[in-house]
């Protein structure tokens, strides 16, 4: 339904959004959808405050595990958040899945072409190929997954330079650090950079689905505004931007119930 978060938000009393303050830890590839995301979330909240914070998935993991006081988890997998939750840190109720990633090979040096994924891989033009870290960013997870099944990390590993995340993967390609790298179809569609350079996108059976899970962390459980950003993700407004910037959506379900 188009209108159901608006429709919510209207019935629910004004003083539950006074002064809300909302702290959100959101994997690197939402970079760029954060900002239309968080600017339809405040005409619902104008009053809430949301502070977001950026990087890894598993690099966020261990700061939330360490004390850092995020109230919400958006992650670019189900894996991370899980572990959240097996830890203690994550409110099990609360988890749902909210979007699919897609992942692409992306060059801006001129004249290079991208045939296939593994052709442009193996390539001689290829010197320096961006991959996210493959242990706490499940965009270079998925990158490796791929070019092992299609026989090209052997000849793909000498050539790997290392992102913390997937924003700074990017970085390197754009700037030329990189001839080419793996990243989130969002980046490459967003407008800062959706007129640079070209890309393929990995076909999907290459690796295994980037489900995008959200959770509600211990911190945040009695935080109100974290549950209803939680809701408002699984909103028509919400979906709509996250296809817009290249992600599948799930059909529309609601988490959980809100119990003011």
């Amino acid at each position: 339904m188009k209108f159901f978060t608006a429709i919510l938000f209207l019935f629910l009393p004004l003083a539950v959004f006074a002064g809300d303050k909302l702290f959100v830890a959101a994997a690197a590839n939402f970079v760029y959808v954060l900002d239309p995301l968080n600017a339809q979330f405040k005409k619902l909240e104008p009053e809430t405050e949301v502070t977001v914070v950026t990087g890894s998935s598993g690099n966020l993991v261990a700061q939330i595990t360490n004390g850092a006081p995020y109230d919400l988890f958006l992650s670019a997998d189900m894996q991370f958040p899980e572990a959240l939750i097996k830890s203690g840190c994550g409110e099990k109720e609360t988890l749902t899945r909210f979007a699919t990633g897609r992942l692409v090979l992306w060059t801006t040096k001129p004249g290079l072409e991208l045939p296939s994924v593994a052709d442009a891989v193996r390539s001689p033009a290829v010197q320096k190929l961006a991959i996210a870290n493959v242990e706490t960013a499940p965009y270079g997870r998925a990158a490796k997954e791929a070019l092992v099944k299609l026989g090209a990390w052997t000849a793909a590993e000498p050539k790997i330079v290392t992102g913390e995340n997937i924003t700074q993967t990017a970085q390197f390609i754009e700037t030329g650090n990189a001839d080419a790298g793996f990243v989130a179809m969002s980046l490459v569609l967003s407008p800062k950079l959706k007129k640079k350079g070209t890309w393929i996108e990995v076909p999907p059976e290459l690796y295994a689905p980037l489900d995008h899970g959200a959770v509600i962390t211990r911190h945040g459980r009695a935080n109100m505004a974290a549950k209803r950003y939680l809701l408002f993700l699984h909103s028509a407004e919400a979906r709509e931007i996250f296809a817009r910037f290249g992600y599948r959506v799930p059909d529309t379900n609601v988490p959980f119930q809100l119990d003011f």
